[in-house]
């Protein structure tokens, strides 16, 4: 069984909160971790980058000279690869890099991620992270007082005036409990959760109302 302490605003402790060690993944999971991340980042790359193939390349089929008695190499065209101005042999084109990833792997990558940092003791639960005023000011007194610096910050429901505070702070992310995937559990060295959160979280971990899509 883990334990993950509960704070208030300033930073005191207001309790603690257990977690089972059944629902808790600490022997799998490892291999899934590394394939939802990587999927999750190849579906975010463009796949815009293109060059010309050498039928691609404006002229004409014209050969440079004749075949033989120049003292010359032969030639085809202009467009040729091993021309200056040619076309590319082997250039990127346009393509789509995601990948397809089982649901499953996916929900297995996100309670191993996510028990990993429990039993790191790099999950924190404070009893309200609303703020009044949209002001980087208030977020980064809270921080100070939790004694966190790069952080993700998970909140019940989309916050529009605590991701509006956020925006100037860029060790700082806020996300919605259904919205963190195994790449934000991964990447922060410290989460923060609001208590109404945490529920969410705990529910996913069980396996329940899991994301379709991660990254």
């Amino acid at each position: 069984m883990s334990t993950i302490k509960v704070f208030n605003r300033k930073g005191a402790e207001a309790g603690s909160v257990t977690v089972a060690d059944d629902i808790l993944v600490k022997d799998r999971g490892e291999q899934a971790v590394k394939d939802t991340i990587v999927a999750g980042m190849n579906a975010n790359r463009a796949g815009t980058a293109s060059t010309l193939r050498k039928g691609e390349v404006a002229g004409s089929n014209k050969k440079p000279w004749k075949q033989k008695g120049t003292g010359r190499a032969r030639a085809g065209l202009k467009q040729s690869p091993v021309w200056r101005g040619g076309g590319v042999a082997f250039g990127p084109h346009p393509r789509d890099f995601s990948q397809k990833i089982n649901k499953k792997v996916v929900q297995l990558a996100f309670q191993r991620a996510l028990t990993d940092r429990i039993v790191e003791g790099a999950v924190k639960i404070v009893d309200d992270l609303s703020i009044a005023e949209p002001k980087t000011k208030l977020v980064r007194e809270m921080c100070k007082a939790l004694g966190v610096d790069r952080c993700l910050i998970v909140t019940a429901a989309v916050d529009p005036v605590l991701s509006k505070a956020v925006r100037n702070l860029t060790k700082v992310e806020v996300l919605s409990a259904r919205d963190v995937g195994v790449y934000h559990v991964v990447r922060y060295p410290m989460i923060v959760v609001a208590r109404p959160a945490w529920d969410t979280l705990e529910a996913r971990l069980k396996g329940k109302g899991q994301k379709k899509a991660e990254g």
